[in-house]
């Protein structure tokens, strides 16, 4: 009995992590939002955020779990961008993880009354972000997903959908 509760409860996981792997979330289409939050730690985040905000897909953009040490003007030198955006540009710098990145949005977000956000983050990592967002933020926020493509390694793969399902299991709990 128990050994055929523990296959299913491993097929079932390895079924989910298939469907996890090979259902990547994509970039989303161009609709305008009040405000893009950028959640750092992968290439390409930052600059998807600040082309959108260029293209005026967005009127503010935060860039959530930027280290305290980063100035303003550096990003901009960093990622390449006119100086003259960051008047556009938020830094949040209290995140530390993917949960704190949720209270420094939702912060954010009411801070401004928005009541769209489009998040980058990249593929792999979507899934947990609009999770741990869409646990924090006011009711009336509606989170577009807008992806970054990569090609994640098999563990990395791994260790982001057991992240998702400990978060997932928590959220059920309360935590």
């Amino acid at each position: 009995m128990i050994v055929r509760l523990l296959s299913t409860l491993m097929l079932l996981w390895a079924l989910g992590f298939a469907l996890f792997a090979t259902t990547l979330p994509h970039p989303a289409d161009d609709r305008v939002t009040d405000g893009i939050v950028v959640l750092t730690g992968g290439p390409g985040r930052v600059q998807r955020g600040v082309a959108l905000l260029q293209a005026g897909r967005a009127r503010r953009m935060l860039v959530s779990g930027v280290d305290r040490q980063v100035r303003p003007a550096e990003l901009a030198t960093i990622n390449r961008f006119p100086h003259a955006l960051l008047s556009r540009i938020d830094l949040g710098a209290d995140a530390v993880d993917t949960r704190s990145n949720g209270d420094e949005a939702a912060a954010w977000v009411t801070s401004y009354r928005f009541r769209t956000i489009r998040l980058v983050t990249t593929d792999w990592h979507m899934r947990r972000g609009l999770l741990e967002l869409g646990q924090r933020m006011p009711k009336d926020v509606t989170l577009l997903p807008d992806a970054i493509p990569s090609t994640p390694t098999f563990m990395a793969l791994l260790r982001e959908y057991n992240k998702y399902l400990l978060r997932r299991a928590a959220t059920l709990i309360g935590r």
